[in-house]
């Protein structure tokens, strides 16, 4: 169990800015990642160093984003005017993740631009939701990962997290620093982040200098 990626939202109108505006202060560049069919969605992805990435998704008008739990979740965000969505722990086998949820991990698929289908398990994000510090969890079904699209230039090395440690364990199964690795974890009070909880701000090392993105 370990650090995935984390996934940014934005409106299906502003992801090209917002893909833009994030490559010019990251000093790195976006890969269009395709459509997920089945989520009503589509992203690009941006590989960071240590083998994790940052994704932008934004709804697509299709009839996915308001019926599957990740195009709902991606689809309240984008009218919540877009930012942060969650983070993302990445399992070698998600049935252990299915027995402890009592429900099944479901198929997710993306078309890349090249013809490459890009295929995974993920379970968890009606838990996300519900309650937005909680990641969902997802078991890579192709070899190549997200993270090795293009050349990983930055490095997450700070996260400010709004949240409750004990009810993210309780979820995990295990600490958060043990699934976020060697990244630091500011821990905010949601009463002190507007009520809200989840990801604050993501700090990464990049070629252009320590950038703070919220």
């Amino acid at each position: 169990m370990r650090l995935d990626h984390v996934s940014y939202v934005t409106s299906h109108e502003q992801l090209a800015d917002t893909v833009q505006r994030l490559g010019s202060r990251l000093g790195s560049t976006f890969v269009d990642g395709g459509v997920h069919p089945r989520f009503g969605t589509r992203n690009f992805t941006m590989p960071l160093i240590d083998g994790y990435y940052i994704e932008v998704v934004c709804p697509l008008d299709h009839p996915a984003s308001d019926s599957s739990p990740f195009g709902k979740a991606v689809t309240k965000r984008a009218n919540e005017g877009g930012g942060w969505l969650t983070w993302v722990v990445g399992v070698e086998d998600v049935s252990g993740i299915e027995s402890r949820l009592g429900r099944s991990a479901v198929d997710g698929h993306r078309m890349r631009p090249d013809g490459t289908d890009l295929r995974w398990k993920q379970i968890g994000v009606l838990d996300t939701l519900k309650d937005s510090q909680l990641p969902y969890f997802i078991q890579w079904l192709s070899q190549d990962h997200p993270s090795k699209d293009g050349s990983a230039h930055a490095k997450i090395v700070k996260v400010e997290f709004a949240g409750d440690k004990e009810t993210i364990a309780n979820y995990l199964g295990l600490d958060m620093a043990q699934a976020i690795g060697d990244v630091e974890v500011i821990w905010i009070s949601p009463e002190d982040n507007e009520g809200e909880s989840g990801i604050v701000a993501v700090h990464l090392e990049t070629p252009l200098g320590a950038v703070r993105l919220d």
